[in-house]
């Protein structure tokens, strides 16, 4: 049985290039390396990194790194890409003999002045021999042996990669929420760490959106398609928006709705859900749940929400 992994190790920056090391491009899209043991988490590290609006490129063979850098990097011109792009590469033993001359790649890397970060992701013998047994699946290099076996000789193949880590994350007493927060906390830009709420207008005879995390009907307001002159309008042309916030109750229930998500998008944050759909539905689609939809976009942006607001059945008869 070989020794715990360290605790979680957050440096705060990447090491200092050697004297004879090429100067890092300026041209160069932000590189991490993801890698580890396997069943330590590298998977949930990669899906927190692409809700950070990093690229990521899962099992990619370490000698094509270059060439993937390099592509991105030439897609076009610099004008066309005002942000750096983030691009993360998912590495490990499952490239076979692919994985055995990592180093020397990376040493390659810096010497031709590519910048980069490695993220290793570990966790202890017993916790991953657990986590192996649990989803029944073999170790990728167990072969014929035993779990343990295979991550006897992936740690003894990764252990000069996990000491050249920039950012050594241990799982073993980490659930998925618990791993998402501190990889939030070692790449997260400031504003990458806000919820992202969609509100969405729908009409009920068309069906309840699927997608959708709260469901509000405001079929209690009355409908403005009974007005002859509103009709042929839409909850975003001001006669129909005037009219439908207008009526008794329509603005305290916006308010008061606003007031009641507050507690309920805090525990999104705190449990790593990044993604909220709102649907607002009336009859149709038509008037009051896109002018409703519209005004609740409107005050949780102000309470320094990111809200992107959508009509689902806006023109459909």
């Amino acid at each position: 049985m070989s020794e715990e992994p360290s605790p979680i190790t957050v440096p705060s920056g990447i090491p200092q290039l050697e004297a004879t090391t090429a100067a890092p491009r300026l041209d160069m899209p932000e590189l991490l390396i993801i890698t580890g043991m396997s069943g330590a988490g590298r998977t949930r590290a990669a899906a927190v990194l692409e809700d950070l609006d990093w690229y990521v490129v899962d099992n990619l063979p370490v000698q094509l790194l270059s060439h993937l850098v390099g592509m991105v990097t030439h897609s076009g011109p610099r004008a066309t890409r005002p942000e750096a792009l983030k691009l993360a590469a998912v590495v490990d033993v499952r490239g076979r003999e692919f994985f055995a001359d990592m180093s020397g790649v990376l040493e390659s890397l810096r010497d031709s002045g590519f910048a980069y970060r490695v993220l290793f992701l570990d966790a202890s013998d017993e916790v991953l021999v657990r986590r192996f047994e649990q989803v029944r699946r073999p170790h990728p290099l167990q072969g014929d042996g035993r779990v343990l076996e295979g991550i006897t000789a992936e740690r003894a193949l990764l252990a000069s990669i996990r000491e050249r880590a920039d950012v050594l994350i241990d799982t073993s007493a980490l659930n998925v929420h618990d791993l998402a927060r501190e990889v939030r906390a070692a790449f997260a830009d400031g504003g990458d760490d806000a919820l992202r709420i969609n509100v969405v207008s729908f009409g009920f005879k068309y069906g309840i959106p699927l997608d959708a995390d709260h469901v509000v009907d405001v079929r209690f307001l009355t409908n403005p398609y009974w007005i002859t002159e509103l009709r042929h309008l839409t909850g975003r042309d001001d006669a129909v928006r005037d009219y439908v916030l207008g009526l008794p109750g329509a603005r305290e229930f916006v308010e008061r709705y606003v007031d009641a998500l507050e507690p309920v998008l805090a525990g999104y944050l705190n449990e790593e859900k990044r993604y909220v759909t709102i649907a607002v539905g009336c009859t149709g689609g038509k008037h009051r749940s896109v002018a409703i939809s519209e005004a609740i976009a409107a005050r949780l942006r102000e309470r320094g929400q990111r809200v992107t607001v959508a009509a689902r059945d806006l023109g459909k008869e």
